[in-house]
């Protein structure tokens, strides 16, 4: 796998990370603010971030695994290929979900919702959280929420070629996102008004959507 590729990967959990902070932000800050003040809020928002993190690269293998499994009982000619092209294309339509000139990826979300209403309940039983170490199920959980960005990175992920360059991709899309995810509460408000600047976010898609453009015009030149 090249090593562009995980760094992509890791430039859209940047770019998304405004996303995520509004999808999963309100739960991170549940899981400091839920500490008491003598307590140090850090090792917990790193322990519920790394179960996070954990769940997107198990969710990658598995995506990764099941495609390429799929694709070589089929025989398909040039099967790493066309493998390949797939994920030019995905990083593609990344890059325009992004730069928000195509929604057309949020409807991923509705696939992951029936599973979604099945793991949620655990939640609650996970709660409150007693130590740091009870934050990494409860992140792990919450890596299942359904997210078009993180079902969308996924899909990417699941053409990657293997189990293996789906967990990487997953894992580097992942560290993307810690950063914001981090910082929740007052700092990152500005850090939040940076990631969804839409000058910001349009010129960082657009970069992908080059990126993803000149690896999808090489791969065609294989074919």
């Amino acid at each position: 796998m090249p090593i562009s590729d995980l760094v992509a990967a890791f430039m859209v959990g940047i770019l998304g990370a405004g996303h995520c902070m509004s999808m999963c932000g309100g739960v991170a800050a549940a899981v400091s603010f839920g500490t008491s003040n003598s307590q140090n809020k850090l090792p917990y928002l790193l322990f519920y971030n790394g179960g996070r993190l954990l769940s997107y690269g198990i969710i990658g293998a598995i995506g990764g695994g099941l495609v390429s499994g799929i694709v070589g009982v089929s025989h398909v000619s040039q099967s790493l290929i066309w493998l390949r092209l797939a994920a030019a294309i995905m990083m593609i339509l990344l890059a325009l979900y992004i730069g928000q000139f195509w929604n057309g990826l949020s409807y991923v979300e509705r696939l992951g919702k029936g599973l979604w209403r099945h793991i949620s309940p655990l939640t609650s039983k996970l709660l409150p959280l007693k130590s740091p170490f009870a934050a990494l199920p409860f992140g792990m959980v919450w890596g299942w929420l359904p997210c078009g960005l993180v079902y969308s990175a996924l899909s990417w992920a699941a053409v990657s070629g293997n189990a293996f360059h789906g967990l990487l991709i997953m894992l580097a899309f992942g560290l993307g996102t810690l950063p914001a995810m981090l910082f929740v509460g007052t700092s990152a408000e500005s850090l939040k008004k940076l990631l969804n600047n839409m000058i910001f976010r349009k010129f960082s898609s657009l970069i992908l959507l080059m990126y993803g453009i000149v690896t999808a015009y090489s791969v065609y030149n294989q074919l």
